[in-house]
């Protein structure tokens, strides 16, 4: 019996170790055969077995020396041109490549902070100021760089509410951001007012488009209504795509994208007394995996322009497709779900409760991811899921029709745990709570996550069986209390 909590005192036979790594990945999410709707996205196996020879022919280079790896450095530069050429931008927007979208974005509000300082514009706190629907990256790098995310409202369409966006702007702001599209719902906020707003005030404004960068200027070229929202807009200082999405790249590659130089160059950052010689590193990370930046490069290479809006095309044929089967389905509505592949579904029916629909499709397979406020279920289609609409739909259908017939099934399973976070309004306790099963994850003795213990604690108890024992009357009271400390801490 092999221990593995050990380095082996001898090595162990290579084949013996690669069949035993194949056996892990037989409880994974089946991505190639399209049951997965988020995580993965693929080309087909042709375009996978090109990006694995592309991504080892540069396994061993490293992108933290541009000096000794100048084919990293061409390559890089060469992605972000034609990154920025999609998008609209003139031959002034620079970036750099980044591990992904939550780099991207934490490299976007750290030239933001450092622009701010530089220009004696810094508050002792600085604020982001973006839609509730902004993907929490922005939320992560406001923890890390000393800033506060003031959150606007977004309206019934799931966009930007433009007039709150207006009024949370102050002098504390130092970045202004919205998504193309947001995704949660697959909407695209209101991206050439907000930038009016910003450029009127002189506050940098980033465009999230990890998700749709790569997506929307096909989409857009394919005679899809989409809205503007790229270089093409003044007011647009800076933007974030994720290569390792709809540009089919390996997993580790996006593009940070600026005006121009003035706003780059605050991303930088400089060591010049280190003994070791004086340090430079362009974004987080200081050695940067070349097969990464190598196997973006081949994608974009090689799938070219018309490839992309082929698989585009396939894409939206499938999300059209999965749409005209969802209205079909009782109890079922969609949210949102206009700009791009992303597809979201609601119950409009009591009893359905959504959560229990994805448990029921989790067992027949299907991987979902889970949303609330609203409560819903989320898909990123991709052209490879065209082929299974059909078996997805007729699983949904079974689903909502046995969850319809036992109502128990909401109150058992992962619907239970989903139903309760979503009841508890003091989200510091849900928070809490989803700590300790990381701790538990990450812990000595680390194993699968569990997230049955989420909401098992006392600070969650005794507002669960407030809420048991007076129903609404008692999320309306603890709500108003939440808002009220919100506003305390505020101010």
């Amino acid at each position: 019996m092999m221990d593995y909590g050990t380095i082996p005192k001898e090595g162990i036979d290579k084949e013996q170790l690669l069949e035993e790594m194949r056996s892990y990945r037989e409880s994974d999410a089946d991505w190639r055969a399209g049951r997965t709707w988020s995580l993965v996205y693929y080309a087909g196996d042709e375009h996978y077995e090109f990006l694995k020879e592309a991504y080892t022919l540069f396994f061993s280079e490293n992108g933290l020396n541009p000096m000794a790896f100048k084919s990293l450095k061409r390559m890089e530069g060469e992605v972000v041109r034609m990154a920025a050429s999609m998008l609209h931008g003139d031959r002034q927007v620079v970036g750099t490549m980044t591990s992904g979208g939550t780099e991207s974005i934490l490299m976007a509000v750290k030239a933001a902070r450092e622009r701010a300082k530089i220009l004696k514009r810094l508050p002792l706190r600085p604020e982001i100021v973006a839609p509730r629907t902004i993907h929490p990256a922005f939320s992560k790098a406001a923890h890390y760089f000393g800033a506060r995310m003031r959150y606007v409202p977004v309206d019934e369409q799931f966009r930007a509410d433009v007039d709150a966006l207006r009024e949370a702007i102050g002098p504390r702001t130092m970045l202004v951001a919205a998504s193309a599209p947001q995704y949660p719902h697959g909407m695209i906020d209101p991206i050439e007012e907000i930038a009016t707003i910003a450029k009127e005030r002189e506050i940098p404004f980033h465009v999230d488009a990890c998700f749709g960068g790569f997506l929307l200027p096909w989409v857009e070229e394919l005679g899809y209504p989409i809205p503007v929202f790229d270089f093409r807009i003044d007011g647009v200082t800076s933007m974030s795509a994720d290569c390792h999405k709809y540009g089919f790249a390996a997993k580790g590659a996006s593009v940070v994208l600026y005006r121009n130089m003035d706003y780059l160059r605050h991303q930088f950052f400089v060591e010049a007394d280190f003994p070791g010689g004086i340090y430079a590193s362009p974004t987080m990370a200081g050695t940067r995996p070349g097969g990464a930046i190598a196997a973006a490069w081949a994608a974009m290479k090689a799938l070219g322009r018309d490839g992309y809006r082929e698989l585009a095309r396939r894409a939206m044929d499938a999300a059209d497709d999965l749409k005209r089967h969802l209205q079909t389905i009782d109890g079922l509505e969609i949210l949102g779900s206009e700009h791009t592949t992303i597809v979201t579904f609601g119950s409009c029916d009591e009893a359905v409760d959504i959560y229990a629909v994805a448990d029921q499709m989790q067992q027949n397979g299907w991987a979902l991811d889970r949303q609330h406020k609203p409560a819903c279920l989320h898909c990123t289609v991709n052209a490879h899921n065209g082929p299974i609409i059909d078996d997805f739909s007729d699983d949904l259908q079974r689903a909502v029709k046995r969850v319809r017939q036992n109502p128990e099934l909401a109150s058992q399973g992962e619907a239970a745990m989903y139903g309760m976070m979503a009841k508890i309004p003091v989200r510091s306790a849900v928070e809490m709570s989803v700590r300790k099963v990381m701790e538990q994850l990450y812990g000595p003795d680390g194993g699968d996550l569990d997230l049955s213990s989420i909401g098992d604690d006392e600070d969650s108890d005794w507002m669960l069986r407030l809420v048991d024992r007076y129903g609404d009357q008692a999320l309306k009271w603890l709500e108003k209390a939440t808002d009220w400390w919100s506003g305390v801490r505020r101010k």
